[in-house]
């Protein structure tokens, strides 16, 4: 037995499923996981001691590769100053500020602890802001596991066939309006029959919890005009976008000013962390301002608001963008090459540093497009390629992702290894 193999089984007498997420335990593409014991730069070291060029990044927070000198050195430091204090300090200060410069959409945020908890956190003000009940959501579109947001939602819920989760009440669902993505007539028959009874819509602006799927042109300036014509609050969840495409995520690509933005991951330097944050006037609903409430008692730590403030301004100097376009695109190429050579359909989007591979010669827009990719296809293709030194997302629904350490050697490995899994399916 491997020492991946002993992990997973003593995991498996204390952890649900032997994981403490979903999509970590390959139900989907088949077998076991590995545990990895060490990352740096653009490989995973697992604790077999085998070396893997990692494409999912922690899932969006390694945009400079793992374990980056500079992150860790601002770690250390606040690590001697303590690790929490229950009070504010100066690092949540400074990381606001940072946030406020890259996203001007932005005039006022609140730091917590996670994804999930800013999307739940912002449905709730804009709830409070528009005293209106009921939301809009897309199918495919995860924004956590809160309850009015697991309905019809992609990333692990997806993966395990379940779009919605037992222990929703219903009568939370009813609140919850899931329309298609892409689809304008559909936003404007949800108003229609549910005139000033809509609080927000909430999106992710470019998908990547059904796999990475672009917006139509024209449509996210749709969805800002028809919020703005019926008093609901646009909110951006930009927690995989954000700082990753762009330094102000989508919305400075697409020149669209949301009323809220959700945030995490790159904020946090590989540590726990979310925020959300936009109009002054909105925000100022949170309490102690407001009636909204929202607290956390991790909000701010000091270590996860250092290693953010050390990522953000590494960001800042070398502005990577364009090198990580370049580098997905060569990824992309690589594979439309390779299927193109077998006469097998492959549909790649990608923008700069996230996209995704769909077995299908249906074009992909939407969570109904997404699914006709094949997806026992995608598990053969995910192992051939585990086999050579390469770990992708485990799903066939889940963006990859790159950093700036996979330049060189390790995306021109890749390319190959994926061109070979490729042709040899």
């Amino acid at each position: 037995m491997t020492s991946s193999e002993n992990l997973f089984a003593r995991a498996l007498r204390l952890i649900p499923g032997g994981v403490n997420s979903p999509v970590r335990a390959f139900r989907s593409v088949g077998g076991a996981p590995f545990f990895t014991k060490s990352a740096q730069g653009a490989t995973l070291t697992t604790a077999d001691g085998r070396e893997l060029i990692d494409f999912v990044c922690t899932w969006g927070p390694a945009i400079h590769g793992h374990n980056h000198p500079r992150i860790k050195a601002a770690i250390a430091a606040a690590l001697e100053a303590g690790t929490s204090f229950g009070t504010p300090n100066p690092y949540e200060v400074e990381m606001a500020e940072l946030i406020v410069q890259f996203f001007p959409s932005i005039q006022k945020v609140r730091m917590c602890s996670s994804g999930t908890e800013a999307t739940m956190s912002a449905i709730r003000l804009a709830r409070g802001f528009t005293r209106r009940d009921k939301i809009i959501k897309f199918a495919g579109c995860y924004h956590g596991h809160s309850d009015s947001l697991l309905i019809k939602a992609g990333s692990g819920a997806l993966t395990h066939g379940n779009p919605d989760s037992a222990g929703v009440p219903a009568s939370f669902a009813q609140e919850t309006i899931v329309l298609p993505y892409n689809d304008t007539a559909a936003i404007e028959a949800a108003f229609a029959a549910n005139p000033g009874q809509i609080a927000c819509i909430i999106l992710e602006a470019y998908i990547g919890n059904v796999g990475f799927i672009k917006p139509d042109a024209g449509y996210l300036q749709f969805v800002r005009k028809i919020t703005g014509q019926h008093g609901a609050v646009l909110i951006f969840d930009e927690v995989m976008t954000g700082f990753r495409l762009a330094r102000g995520g989508v919305q400075e690509l697409e020149q669209i000013t949301p009323d809220l933005t959700t945030l995490g991951k790159i904020i946090g330097g590989g540590l726990p962390v979310g925020a959300f944050g936009g109009r002054a006037d909105i925000m100022d609903h949170l309490a102690p301002l407001g009636p909204v409430y929202q607290a956390g008692t991790l909000s701010g730590n000091p270590l996860a608001m250092a290693a953010g403030i050390a990522q953000l301004k590494l960001l800042d100097e070398l502005n990577p963008y364009a090198r990580l376009d370049a580098l997905g695109h060569q990824v992309v190429t690589a594979a439309l090459a390779a299927a193109k050579a077998k006469g097998m359909p492959l549909q790649a989007p990608q923008v700069g540093s996230m996209f995704s591979l769909f077995f299908t010669p249906t074009p992909v827009r939407d969570m109904a497009t997404a699914l006709t990719s094949d997806a026992k296809l995608f598990g053969r293709f995910f192992h051939a390629c585990l086999e050579n030194g390469i770990y992708l997302p485990p799903s066939a629904y889940e963006a990859w992702f790159l950093s700036t350490a996979h330049e060189g050697a390790a995306i021109d490995r890749a390319c190959e290894v994926i061109t070979k899994a490729i042709k040899s399916l």
